[in-house]
């Protein structure tokens, strides 16, 4: 169900210039200031694992801790979309029962299921990414990021558990959801999840909304109407931020009937820069829709 819509970034995205630039200039800010820090200059600058270490100078307010370096790393290599490298660089660290690094860990190996070649592999990666997941959420259950992750990787998981107990966590999904926006409003991709599982939700074909029956005695119920709701407050939040997201503007108008809204919405997905394949295959869905209009 959320498959397309994570190969988005939820971050903003920063060109590889700018991030070496950034990095560049913590590493010599972390050098700069070795004379004060209980860290010796000889160690490795992203691989302290002491978190508590704070790196500051003596009369400034401000301080830059190992883990920010770390974590600062992580992103970096996220934004040019090395997710091996992310495995490697915090997976030593997913011990130290750190929230910011089970979630970053657990988003990594998502990412790293989508490039694997073998369904048994891609399977393991997120196995154990739901774990590392479900762990940062026993953790803290309060982080707006790991709520999404929950959702993402428990509905990835139960892609590999059958139809019957995909459609049993489906309550379970949304509700991570729910509770990822009411922690961040302002995260777009999130109210476009929660707009996507409900357009699914008011798509079931009969046979799914049988089995929903069966597990639930009444099933998941959404409208797009309610659909529609989530998709235009992802676009006011954040405009043209995902084509898929002008793609499910222009599908939900269709199916409310309003069809000028939807010639609109799907227009301007047609229209959205490709910068990927996630971006040319809304492009390709919008274009063949118009046609068939």
């Amino acid at each position: 169900m959320f498959t397309r819509f994570i190969r988005f970034a939820s971050f903003i995205r920063f060109q590889k210039k700018s991030l070496g630039y950034v990095l560049t200039r913590l590493e010599k800010e972390y050098y700069s200031r070795a004379r004060y820090k209980a860290i010796a200059p000889t160690t490795p600058l992203y691989l302290a694992a002491l978190w508590g270490i704070t790196l500051k100078k003596v009369d400034d307010k401000s301080s830059l801790t190992a883990k920010e370096l770390l974590i600062a790393k992580a992103d970096a290599l996220f934004d040019q979309e090395d997710y091996k490298e992310i495995y490697k660089l915090l997976s030593s660290y997913k011990d130290n029962k750190d929230v910011e690094i089970l979630w970053r860990l657990s988003r990594a190996l998502y990412k790293m299921s989508k490039l694997e070649s073998k369904d048994s592999e891609a399977q393991k990666l997120i196995y154990e990414a739901y774990d590392l997941i479900s762990e940062a959420l026993k953790l803290q259950d309060d982080h707006w990021a790991v709520h999404k992750w929950v959702a993402i990787l428990l509905n990835s998981k139960t892609a590999y558990e059958g139809t019957k107990i995909k459609i049993k966590e489906l309550y379970n999904i949304k509700r991570h959801m729910l509770r990822a926006s009411e922690l961040n409003p302002n995260d777009a991709t999130t109210l476009y999840m929660i707009g996507n599982w409900c357009y699914q939700v008011a798509d079931l074909a009969w046979y799914q909304r049988k089995i929903a029956a069966a597990i639930f005695g009444e099933p998941p119920t959404s409208s797009f109407e309610e659909a529609l709701h989530y998709f235009e407050q992802a676009e006011r939040v954040d405009p043209n931020f995902y084509g898929h997201n002008l793609l499910m503007l222009g599908k939900t108008y269709l199916k409310l009937n309003k069809k000028e809204d939807a010639l609109k919405y799907l227009k301007m997905a047609s229209e959205y820069p490709a910068k990927n394949d996630d971006d040319h295959e809304a492009k390709q869905e919008a274009l063949k829709i118009l046609n068939s209009l």
